[in-house]
Formats: C-alpha cells, sequence, structure tokens
C-alpha cells in the first residue's frame, strides 16, 4: 500500500507542479501568455500525470480487493515484483495516453486565434479554436479515452462490489472496522478524482461558460492532488491525536 502512495503522491506533486507555478507567474506579472512549446510541455505533462493518477488509482483498487477478499494468497499474488510492474504499467499507460493526445491535439490548424480561454494549457479549449473539420482525430482518440476510463471505471466499482460483500461477512466489528479503514480512503480519492473529472468533461454544453469552465477546471486539476494528501493522513494515528487537540484548543479559545 505504501509503494503505491509513494507513486500517487509523486503524480499528484507533478499534477500541481505542471500548472501552478505558471499560473502564479502569470499572475504577479498581470499576463497570460505562454509559449507554443510550453503550452505543448503543460499539456503533455498534465494528461500524462492525470492518466497516471486514474490508472494508478485503479491498481489500487485491485491492491484492496486482493488484501481484504483474498489475504492468504496476497503476499504471492501481490509481491514487490508484481506492485512494480502494476505501478510501471500505471505510469506508461499515463505516458502513451498523453503522447497519443499531445501529438494529435498540436497537429491540428487553429482558426480562430491563439487565445486559451482556460489559467491553463487544456485540450478542449485548443481543440475550440481549432478549424472545424481539424479536430475529429482527436475526438475520436478522446471518445476512446472516455471507454478506457469507464472501464477502469467498472473495474474499480466491481471490485469494490467483491469488497463490501467480504466486509459484511467478517464476524468480528473489529475486523471490519480494519477493513473500512483500509479501503474507505482509497474510495474518497476515487470518488472526488472521478466525480470532478465527470463533470469537467461530461457536463452538458448548456451548462458551459467562461467562469464555470474556470471553476470546474480548479476542482478537478487541483483540488484532488492537494486533498489526496490529507484524506491518507487521517489514518495515521499521531496526526489525529494532534488534528483532535488543535480543534479543542480552539474551541476551548472561543469559549
Amino acid at each position: 500500500m505504501y509503494f503505491f502512495l509513494f507513486n500517487l503522491a509523486h503524480l499528484d506533486l507533478g499534477t500541481i507542479s505542471t500548472i501552478v507555478p505558471k499560473s502564479m507567474a502569470n499572475s504577479l506579472w498581470n499576463t497570460r501568455a505562454i509559449s507554443y512549446s510550453g503550452c505543448a510541455a503543460q499539456v503533455f505533462l498534465f494528461v500524462f500525470l492525470l492518466g497516471g493518477e486514474y490508472c494508478l488509482l485503479t491498481v489500487m483498487a485491485c491492491d484492496r480487493y486482493v488484501a481484504i477478499c483474498k489475504p492468504l494468497h496476497y503476499s504471492t499474488l501481490m509481491d514487490s515484483r508484481a506492485c512494480v510492474k502494476m505501478a510501471a504499467a500505471a505510469w506508461a499507460s499515463g505516458f502513451l495516453n498523453a503522447a497519443l493526445h499531445t501529438a494529435n491535439t498540436f497537429s491540428i490548424s487553429l482558426c480562430q486565434g491563439n487565445t486559451v480561454d482556460q489559467f491553463f494549457c487544456e485540450i478542449p479549449q485548443i481543440l475550440k479554436l481549432s478549424c472545424s473539420h481539424s479536430y475529429l482525430r482527436e475526438a475520436g482518440l478522446l471518445v476512446v479515452s472516455l471507454c478506457l476510463v469507464f472501464g477502469c471505471f467498472v473495474f474499480t466499482v466491481e471490485s469494490y462490489v467483491q469488497i463490501f460483500t467480504a466486509v459484511f461477512r467478517i464476524p468480528s466489528e473489529q475486523g471490519q472496522h480494519e477493513a473500512f479503514s483500509m479501503c474507505l480512503p482509497h474510495l474518497a480519492v476515487v470518488s472526488l478524482f472521478v466525480s470532478t473529472g465527470f463533470f469537467a468533461y461530461l457536463k452538458p454544453p448548456s451548462f458551459s461558460s467562461p467562469a464555470l469552465d474556470m471553476v470546474v477546471a480548479v476542482l478537478y486539476s487541483l483540488v484532488p492532488p492537494a486533498v489526496n494528501p490529507l484524506i491518507y493522513s487521517m489514518r495515521n494515528k499521531e496526526l489525529k491525536d494532534a488534528l483532535r487537540k488543535l480543534v479543542q484548543r480552539i474551541l476551548g479559545q472561543q469559549q
């Protein structure tokens, strides 16, 4: 579990580092400029890291499934070699997906200027600037990606159906609590990641506006990577005790 969390932390850190520094610099200098190569690099890294994170969360669902539903076989099925291969597959999937989308997006002719109506380079916003006949290939790639995303989502849901079925069969209440404490942080991270991403890309066109697109982009690109460490750290007993003391101290001062 900690090996996968190590990879997840690097993906989260990379996602924020891809977007936030350039946005902060533009805000400080009161500009919205970004070079063509910088925009391409930002698109590639953003798609690469988000795609890798989604694949890694799917792998972590498999890890939770084996740990709870097949505990006696866990050390055999999820040995160090298998974990490395699964993590490498997640990173490689994100890299391949990003390479295809970036190469295809930046081969499209732009007929409507070069102003991206977003605080970072985002593929849907770039497609809005393309010629009407030249974005069909990228639209096809997006459909394929959505199918893969939906497949991973179905796999994760099926894994948790099996997990909760097994947990409710555990006779002891302590055993159920330990199983839930293992799964709920991951389930919360997946729910936050999927819900914000689905709303960003599958919301009805009638709901689209520059301000709303900006808020949704912040929700799916910055909130999950920033909140993930907090969600997983809540399993740490020392951190929970420190947080509880801090809340009690604040409440005591207010009284």
